[in-house]
């Protein structure tokens, strides 16, 4: 899952202790309340109590089963689960296990395709940041020099790959003519899940060629004063040249959340190999600031203030400045082969908060879908949330990602069957799990437009709607009646985030239907996408067979894409999931154990 659609002009100068303001009186006089209610408390109370506590026991005694063990009375076990039996991708009572094989034809169709890109990105564009195949030509993020964008980010695909001519080709150009010393601006976050990130897992692969560890420090020292603020929180940019952080002259100190949250696995593992905690430092410091901010619904707004360190008013969405967040809660506490609370904490308490906040469910076809929360000020100061029935192909990560959570965070024993049987997981994981595998489904059901790939961002039918809404789908693409004038919405920019939600959902069931989903979406970028003299574009229009094509070839394309498209037909020996954890821009970096205690603040 890769860049935040950058919309600031939503940000705010109005700190979320406002609204703190109003919650704190109510919990004042609520407390009052239940004082007095103390207070006038008839005598029997105590013994009210212990029949309370005695029955809560005999509740709990039955609904465990112990009782059982006394009064012969059977199991109730399979009964308790027989409704989720087979369905959801959980394992059918009389289903043997799954073979995860590769399949190899498709899986060297993906392999053409990468090829494909990287040629004509090689021919035309070798070292520059972007690529642009219908002008044939690339470009830099800044006037100075590329900081191999492109090149670095791609370099694990074709290790993974096992494609030796174009690494090698690759790797002698990071040795040879990579260099940092770039004056402008760079993205913080940007850099650090694409360079860093791509560093750092090629480090790992190549069987830890020095070259790559040597680049990945430089960046990151070079990095490390954006994290100079008031609280800890980074600037959005930084100037690699002049190591100094660069804030937003328009918006001072203001940070998207997803931005801050979405740095940790790469400085964390950076520290892991140089034994300078630093980097580990900085990165766990972002997390201390938002976990003491953090709102009683668990759920973040997108953007924070560097300077407080305080939510500021703004939108909670799982989509673009919010996204990665919820993602790093899981991968961070998974990283460090589950040895830090706090990550497991947050992840938890999110997760609840989008189970009872976010998720709605569609008139149609019944998809589950999430959606966005919008503040409104009143005109007496309070402020009122909205719900937007609005979701970006950003969010189709949030299904691969839950269920990953229910299998790693929420087993029921020891182990986890692939696929998981409904009763090796607790309640809240048959949960995660079931809403995981809607998710997916409805991303999927995305991708039924006229040239089967999604658009950027789908809105759904509420019942505000029930006069006019599609009785065909549930979601729609907003302002795009007129195939003359596309939406901003109905673009398809080569995004991952479905494909990656797909690859974990088949290492974890092996169900064949995730393979079959994958292989559609390739065969729609194959036919609508490629350029035949090189290279892939976006499209303008999803609706139209005829759309036109835009000039840019993103890098998660050729990162992310194809990477997890070749995953989701290869074997399951290939990258295992107890043993890696993918950044958001899907470079994969190793599970390890941290030399120090982390993790508890």
């Amino acid at each position: 899952m890769t860049e935040s659609t950058s919309d600031t002009s939503n940000g705010h100068s109005v700190v979320q202790d406002e609204l703190k303001g109003t919650a704190s009186s109510a919990k004042e006089n609520l407390g009052k309340k239940k004082l007095a209610q103390q207070d006038t408390q008839p005598a029997t109370f105590g013994r009210s109590a212990i029949v309370s506590v005695v029955l809560a026991l005999l509740v709990y005694l039955y609904q465990t089963g112990t009782l059982n063990a006394y009064f012969g009375a059977p199991s109730s076990s399979v009964d308790t689960y027989a409704h989720l039996d087979g369905v959801a991708s959980f394992r059918n009572s009389s289903q043997s296990a799954p073979v995860i094989a590769a399949d190899i034809p498709k899986r060297d169709e993906v392999v053409k395709a990468f090829k494909h890109a990287w040629s004509a990105y090689e021919r035309d564009a070798m070292g520059q940041d972007e690529y642009h195949p219908l002008s044939k030509k690339g470009t830099n993020l800044v006037d100075d020099g590329g900081i191999g964008y492109m090149i670095v980010d791609a370099i694990d695909t074709m290790q993974i790959m096992g494609l030796q001519d174009e690494y090698q080709r690759a790797r002698d150009w990071v040795a040879n003519n990579l260099t940092f010393d770039r004056d402008g601006h760079f993205n913080t976050f940007e850099t650090t899940i694409r360079v860093l990130g791509g560093l750092l897992t090629a480090y790992h692969l190549s069987d830890e060629d020095p070259i790559f560890l040597e680049k990945a420090k430089d960046l990151a020292d070079r990095m490390m004063p954006a994290f100079e603020t008031p609280s800890g929180l980074p600037y959005s940019m930084v100037n690699l040249k002049l190591r100094k952080g660069v804030d937003d002259p328009n918006y001072p100190y203001l940070v998207s959340t997803a931005e801050a949250s979405t740095l940790q696995l790469e400085l964390r593992y950076l520290s892991f190999l140089t034994d300078d905690d630093t980097y580990w430092d900085k990165a766990e410091g972002v997390m201390k600031v938002i976990k003491a901010t953090k709102l009683p619904s668990g759920l973040a707004p997108i953007y924070l203030s560097a300077e407080t360190g305080q939510f500021l008013f703004s939108e909670i969405r799982l989509g673009s400045r919010g996204d990665s967040f919820y993602e790093y809660l899981l991968k961070q506490y998974l990283q460090t082969n589950k040895s830090e609370p706090a990550y497991l904490e947050m992840y938890q308490q999110t997760m609840d908060a989008i189970h009872t906040t976010l998720v709605k469910r569609g008139l149609n076809k019944g998809h589950v879908f999430t959606t966005e929360v919008l503040p409104e000020r009143q005109a007496d100061g309070q402020v009122q949330w909205r719900l937007s029935p609005k979701q970006d192909h950003l969010v189709c990560f949030l299904g691969g990602s839950l269920m990953l959570g229910a299998t790693t965070t929420a087993a029921s024993g020891s182990s986890v069957s692939v696929p998981p049987r409904p009763e090796e997981l607790t309640p809240t994981g048959q949960k995660d799990w079931q809403l995981g595998h809607d998710l997916i489904e409805t991303c999927v059901d995305t991708y039924d437009t006229k040239t089967g790939l999604s658009p950027e961002i789908a809105h759904f039918w509420t019942e505000e709607d029930r006069y006019i809404y599609d009785k065909e789908r549930d979601w729609y693409i907003k302002g795009n009646t007129f195939p003359g004038q596309p939406s901003y919405d109905a673009r398809y920019l080569l995004r991952p985030e479905t494909v990656e939600s797909l690859f974990i959902a088949y290492r974890l069931t092996g169900n064949p239907k995730y393979r079959e989903y994958g292989w559609k979406i390739f065969q729609s970028i194959e036919k609508y996408c490629r350029i035949e003299d090189g290279g892939y574009a976006s499209l303008l229009n999803v609706d139209n067979v005829n759309s036109i094509k835009m000039d840019k070839m993103e890098t998660f394309f050729v990162s992310e894409t194809l990477k997890y498209l070749y995953l989701l037909f290869s074997d399951a020996s290939v990258l295992p999931l107890n043993q890696y954890v993918f950044n958001t821009e899907a470079h994969p970096l190793p599970i390890f154990t941290p030399s120090t205690r982390t993790g508890y603040f």
